[in-house]
């Protein structure tokens, strides 16, 4: 059984306003497994924004963040159940952290479930193979290829992804924090990143670090 930590509580409850035993006991009985402890909590009945999950969400806005002077841009679309949300400061505030977070990390795809098959496989033989080359045994290699890939999730998904203004916190949590604010179910549905010269060999700048410079002088 894995080990629960404190960490994985408080991210639990960030992410479902759940009680913290609640959230102890869910992740317990789901062996640390987080997505599981969530679907626990909401068969339950005690976690406050999954409750909202199945509602529909038509309304919302799309956001446009440009950076660097025109260098890199974005569009997300932003769901939320009523035109009402869509103009409060929260919604508002929300798009426009999830577009520069868009902006600044340059995310595969919004939700694990989005990755490509293909992708994923070639991710899992590509680490699979790294870890045999590692010299660990067979009868390991595969639990560390899953560990392996849950970082690729956090580095490639934008809902996994530490939010660049605030790391303590992924973007699902950032995205349930609003949802509880506001009372409405709210999700991030899709979104396009340019950015200028794409695939043309220039110098590397680290976007993520530019920005939470930026935020910190703001």
């Amino acid at each position: 059984m894995a080990a629960v930590t404190s960490q994985m509580v408080k991210e639990l409850r960030e992410r479902t306003q759940a009680g913290m035993m609640d959230c102890k006991k869910a992740l317990v009985e789901s062996d640390g497994d987080m997505e599981k402890a969530v679907a626990y909590l909401r068969e339950k009945g005690l976690a406050a924004a999954a409750k909202k999950a199945g509602r529909v969400a038509s309304e919302g806005a799309v956001e446009s963040y440009i950076h660097m002077g025109g260098k890199i841009g974005v569009l997300v679309e932003v769901n939320c159940e009523t035109d009402f949300v869509a103009k409060t400061d929260t919604f508002k505030t929300l798009c426009h952290d999830v577009a520069l977070q868009i902006a600044a990390t340059n995310p595969l795809c919004v939700s694990k479930e989005e990755v490509p098959a293909e992708v994923l496989e070639k991710e899992k033989e590509i680490l699979r193979q790294q870890a045999l080359n590692e010299g660990k045994p067979e009868k390991i290699v595969e639990r560390m290829v899953e560990g392996r890939i849950e970082k690729y999730y956090k580095e490639n998904v934008l809902l996994e992804q530490a939010f660049v203004k605030d790391p303590e916190k992924n973007i699902a949590t950032l995205v349930n924090e609003a949802t509880l604010a506001s009372g409405e179910k709210i999700s991030i549905r899709r979104f396009v990143r340019f950015e200028c010269g794409e695939g043309i060999e220039k110098k590397e700048s680290n976007l993520a670090d530019e920005i939470a410079e930026m935020t910190k002088k703001a």
